[in-house]
């Protein structure tokens, strides 16, 4: 087998690596730059990801996933990543449950995300938030959660509904029904309005709308 042979059939295999890693530090950089715009008290991209658990449960959770995608054996090691990260970062979130990009969580502690959940992109949660369940049968049972929502502290989002793009929920709020795309969800259950565009900061709080 001569070595020129060897090297062709190396290249494809070096280059898909490099792809494969080019893309997960392009995610991560993507990830950082997220919580830094997002976290007044973030510093440097190497501090914000050696200490924001959300961060770091997040970049687990991607590594789980993708375990979990491939079924079969893969499943058992997912579930103690994720259960790994739980027990690391104060953050549970289930392998099957589907991620989207610049997701961030700020503070991280207490946060709960369920196996059949769906997140869009850009979307900010606070600690204490709920993407749960409210049936035990084995279907879609999670919320499904647009880009650039923001989810407030301690807030619960239950059962199979959707919160449309841009809306946000404020802290401590219970969910169990559809939010409308830019509509601002607070109380007990969560009641729905529409305020003025020039009045709804992407970045605050929802609490600040109760």
């Amino acid at each position: 087998m001569s070595l020129s042979f060897l090297n062709r059939t190396a290249q494809p295999t070096t280059r898909g690596l490099r792809g494969r890693l080019a893309a997960v530090r392009s995610t991560v950089t993507e990830d950082i730059d997220a919580a830094i715009v997002r976290d007044p008290a973030a510093g440097s991209r190497l501090e914000t990801a050696l200490t924001s658990p959300g961060l770091q449960a997040i970049w687990a959770h991607r590594v789980a996933h993708s375990m979990w995608q491939r079924g079969g054996r893969w499943r058992l090691p997912a579930r103690l990543t994720a259960q790994t990260a739980r027990t690391l970062t104060g953050v549970e979130i289930h392998p099957g449950a589907t991620i989207g990009r610049r997701f961030f969580i700020d503070h991280g502690m207490g946060v709960v995300i369920g196996e059949t959940a769906e997140v869009g992109d850009d979307v900010m949660i606070y600690h204490g938030v709920t993407l749960g369940g409210r049936s035990l049968e084995r279907v879609k049972r999670h919320p499904t959660v647009g880009d650039g929502v923001v989810i407030g502290a301690g807030a619960r989002v239950l059962g199979p509904i959707w919160v449309g793009n841009e809306a946000q929920i404020g802290a401590n709020a219970v969910v169990v029904r559809d939010v409308p795309p830019a509509a601002v969800a607070t109380g007990i259950p969560a009641t729905v309005r529409f305020p003025a565009k020039d009045d709804v900061d992407p970045y605050a709080d929802p609490a600040v709308y109760i």
